[in-house]
């Protein structure tokens, strides 16, 4: 779970986050996952195939499904820097696209440009640098805020719930994807033993990074139950939130209403 553990009347550089399975100065961790992200983006979508064997495009698919997004909507998805969500968005709202994909990690911007030209997407899509936590645009600007996979990585997830409710419009909705807690208690020891070892393996052979790998395992194991995310954004302001297991609970969807 990501949380400081520092007492709250500490000053901010005294507090804590986790960083894996390491607690390391707040101040300092979203420069470590930057880091991360840095060097795993060329190989960021390819090491994705591997890891869940091209599950991740029908959790993804879900997501989709689940936003049914309109044209003419004004959409914004935080954290995805290689446009996964943002090209099915795309798609769906054809010529009235209006999606803006928002990452604080300039190389993985760089690989969605890149990958959304080469599917002829030269509108209806735009890329800001920007922190899920300090979003770079005003207050009830956007219709949908999506983020998949991201929300694990950020050093205050009660702030970024507050962000993403900030820049909804009344009636806006959120959708969170993100791995969370498998739901069958024997499985879940065969996932955590298995991906424990796969992931950093991976990363060493086709990332040439297996600390990166390490670390994304590690903050999977980390990130806040379902039920504990679901109270969390309930206190963020959302209602009507909710969510649904995939994948027996590998990945959880979350999704909530700001009114």
């Amino acid at each position: 779970m990501t949380r400081t553990k520092a007492d709250p009347s500490a000053p901010a550089a005294q507090a804590q986050a986790s960083f894996g399975f390491r607690e390391v100065p707040a101040a300092d961790k979203a420069g470590l996952v930057r880091e991360v992200f840095d060097s795993v983006a060329p190989r960021y979508d390819l090491m994705n195939d591997l890891m869940s064997g091209g599950v991740h495009r029908l959790w993804k698919d879900a997501m989709v499904d689940r936003l049914a997004p309109r044209p003419g909507e004004r959409c914004l998805d935080v954290a995805g820097g290689t446009g996964d969500i943002a090209f099915r968005i795309r798609r769906r709202q054809a010529d009235r696209a209006d999606v803006t994909v928002c990452d604080i990690n300039a190389a993985m911007l760089s690989v969605g440009r890149d990958r959304a030209v080469d599917r002829g997407f030269l509108t209806g899509l735009s890329w800001v640098t920007g922190d899920a936590e300090t979003l770079p645009f005003p207050d009830r600007s956007f219709d949908t805020y999506t983020i998949a996979f991201g929300l694990r990585n950020v050093t205050r997830i009660d702030q970024a719930l507050a962000e993403a409710r900030r820049v909804l419009r009344p009636g806006g909705r959120f959708l969170c994807l993100e791995f969370s807690r498998v739901t069958s208690a024997p499985l879940a020891r065969a996932y955590d033993a298995v991906s424990s070892r796969v992931l950093p393996l991976l990363g060493r052979f086709v990332a040439r990074d297996e600390a990166s790998y390490r670390y994304l395992h590690e903050s999977i194991r980390r990130f806040p139950p379902q039920r504990e995310l679901a109270a969390r954004m309930r206190g963020a302001g959302f209602d009507k939130v909710s969510w649904r297991d995939l994948s027996l609970g590998v990945v959880a969807l979350h999704a909530g209403w700001r009114t």
